[in-house]
């Protein structure tokens, strides 16, 4: 179980250029009110952030108000345990965005709107986005910090959207929309319950998992929802690593599905090598094939959410 232990929130609202600030003392039970007219601290997401003492303790909690903000966020790895919060009606109320890609010059990884270098952190109610457009990888949020939890948040964007990018991300009744290797990376990702949607009308592969050769897990895609803008176009993933691991299990597989070859190559890594299953899926696009490796239940007994997630220190923020 998560333990909420809060020791700052800080509130923002609307979009405005950086503003300086001090890091408060990570034990300070401290509430910070930022607007966009100026009446309060701070003007931005970034602002708040660097507000939080390096090397905290206990839960910084950043409330965000009804905006857009077009920044660039990054959570450094010495701020631990820091929530950002939508305070909005849903998340599509609080947006922050950019629009930086790998084709401006920053890099897959860097292209990202919002960067997570910090463990056990969280975010709610709120939209990461890329709104770069089409022709390059453009990342909306690059995940890093182990322990990361996502509830009630989309991700939006067009090629790489959401790049899990390495340790343990559990993301959970949420929305990811994208062209192509929009759910892409090294991590042990679960998304629980959460809309996955292909935008292109001439389809490509949801997934791109580079799993390591000695991880046992990679990304699960858990009693989820798979839909597209067009029929038989759509591929469950291909492997970005030789080794990638990827489970489609009790999901809703919708008629975008191509159904005849969902898994294909990538470079030089074919699919059959690669750790590629389904279980119990649901739906039109959920036929089976000599092409469509399913997981036997004995195996399945090993591949829940709880197991991905657990780690050496059983982890458990399903509950």
């Amino acid at each position: 179980m998560i333990k909420w232990s809060a020791a700052l929130a800080v509130v923002v609202s609307g979009t405005a250029a950086f503003v300086g600030v001090t890091a408060l003392s990570s034990e300070a039970a401290t509430t910070l009110t930022v607007a966009a007219d100026g009446t309060g601290q701070y003007k931005t997401v970034q602002a708040a952030v660097n507000a939080v003492a390096a090397n905290n303790s206990s839960r910084a909690t950043i409330n965000i108000k009804a905006g857009t903000y077009r920044e660039i966020v990054s959570i450094p790895s010495n701020k631990p345990y820091i929530t950002l919060n939508g305070t909005g009606s849903g998340p599509s109320n609080v947006v922050i965005v950019n629009n930086r890609s790998n084709a401006g010059g920053y890099g897959t990884f860097g292209s990202a709107t919002v960067t997570v270098a910090a463990k056990e952190f969280i975010a709610t109610n709120l939209t990461f986005s890329n709104d770069y457009g089409t022709g390059s990888q453009a990342v909306a949020i690059n995940m890093n910090g182990d322990k990361g939890i996502y509830k009630n948040v989309r991700f939006l964007g067009n090629q790489d959207t959401l790049l899990a990018n390495t340790q343990r991300q559990y993301i959970t009744n949420s929305y990811v929309e994208g062209t192509v290797d929009f759910i892409f990376g090294d991590a042990t990702a679960v998304f629980n319950a959460t809309s996955i949607y292909q935008k292109r009308s001439t389809g490509g592969p949801l997934t791109a998992a580079r799993t390591p050769s000695g991880n046992t897990y990679g990304f699960l895609i858990y009693k989820s929802t798979i839909t597209g803008a067009t029929n038989n176009t759509t591929q469950l993933g291909r492997p970005w690593g030789a080794t990638a691991q990827v489970l489609f299990r009790e999901s809703s597989l919708s008629a975008t599905i191509a159904t005849g070859q969902p898994w294909i190559d990538m470079s030089s890594n074919s699919w059959k090598n690669a750790r590629f299953f389904e279980y119990k899926n649901t739906g039109s696009g959920a036929t089976t094939n000599s092409n469509r490796p399913q997981m036997s239940a004995s195996t399945a007994a090993n591949y829940t959410p709880q197991k991905y997630l657990a780690g050496s220190d059983n982890w458990n923020p399903i509950g």
